[in-house]
């Protein structure tokens, strides 16, 4: 997902729960600008991407990094056959692709009636290739759902609707870097990933079915660190005392809680399709400690 970004200006949709989302100046459209539409409503204000075989899709990022925090989005997904397509929330570091850093949600288009494919990610240093992917328990078209990242100094868990579905834990201590060197940036984006999105690139993207459309609303960083000064290294930038001192710094976020450890198996046991675990476990020794 290294895309080579260009920026228009784009006000964001801050929700603070209470208040009802408004635009602000937080994010950028990095790409497809005519491809963004801003709508409002009671509960905030929704930004829809399409994509069209003329004009591509389109993305967005907020303006400043983060390091360490609460991220969440609320999104609804392509409806019908959207084979070929990628709709994605993540974190990413943007700046420095020697050391880049990213979490991902990246929704899998699916041919029509087929269940959607969740797929998440990490990358550390540059390296990825810790895919897992399941099927979501629900039908992500037909309403908005909330997609989030906790993100602190000793885990990265990822959940859906306040479920857990994924941890991935700092393994400093078996040689596994970790994401506490570089802010991340939150960005939203529908593209075509034709090649590989949909069973392994077998499947194309139909564009008889055209334009292909996705909703987000009501981004949530109430609760994180956001970064003025991307500089500073490990334990010397402003955020890593703040998360000493904040909500999602403290226990109980620093370990998994029995409810989360319930979740995690739970969907384990019912919706992974993919575990890239299961592929090298001998190569990747944080896969004992992610999965409880």
């Amino acid at each position: 997902m290294k895309m080579i970004l260009s920026l228009f200006c784009f006000t964001a949709f801050l929700f603070s729960g209470a208040q009802a989302a408004k635009f602000a100046n937080d994010f950028n459209v990095t790409w497809g600008k005519q491809n963004v539409n801003i709508t409002g409503s009671s509960r905030g204000d929704v930004v829809t991407l399409t994509m069209t075989k003329e004009k591509g899709g389109a993305g967005f990022r907020s303006l400043s990094p983060f390091l360490y925090g609460h991220f969440s989005m609320k999104m609804k997904l392509i409806k019908g056959n959207s084979s070929g397509t990628i709709t994605a929330f993540y974190m990413s570091s943007q700046d420095n692709y020697k050391k880049w850093c990213e979490i991902d949600f990246e929704f899998l288009g699916n041919v029509s009636g087929q269940p959607y494919t969740l797929q998440t990610n990490v990358y550390i240093q540059g390296v990825g290739n810790r895919e897992q992917q399941i099927y979501l328990w629900f039908d992500p078209t037909a309403a908005h759902h909330t997609y989030r990242f906790l993100w602190n100094q000793e885990l990265i868990m990822f959940f859906v609707d306040n479920r857990a579905i994924r941890v991935f834990h700092k393994a400093t201590d078996l040689g596994i870097p970790y994401l506490d060197y570089q802010p991340m940036y939150a960005i939203g984006s529908l593209w075509n990933g034709e090649a590989w999105a949909t069973e392994g690139g077998r499947i194309k993207t139909d564009w008889t079915q055209q334009p292909f459309v996705a909703s987000y609303t009501q981004w949530n960083v109430s609760d994180s660190c956001q970064v003025q000064n991307s500089t500073g290294t490990a334990g010397q930038h402003a955020c890593y005392e703040k998360a000493h001192k904040s909500s999602y710094g403290q226990a109980p976020n620093l370990a998994l809680t029995k409810t989360q450890i319930k979740y995690l198996r739970w969907v384990r046991k019912n919706y992974v399709i993919y575990d890239y675990c299961t592929k090298n476990a001998t190569a990747t020794p944080e896969c004992t400690r992610n999965w409880p």
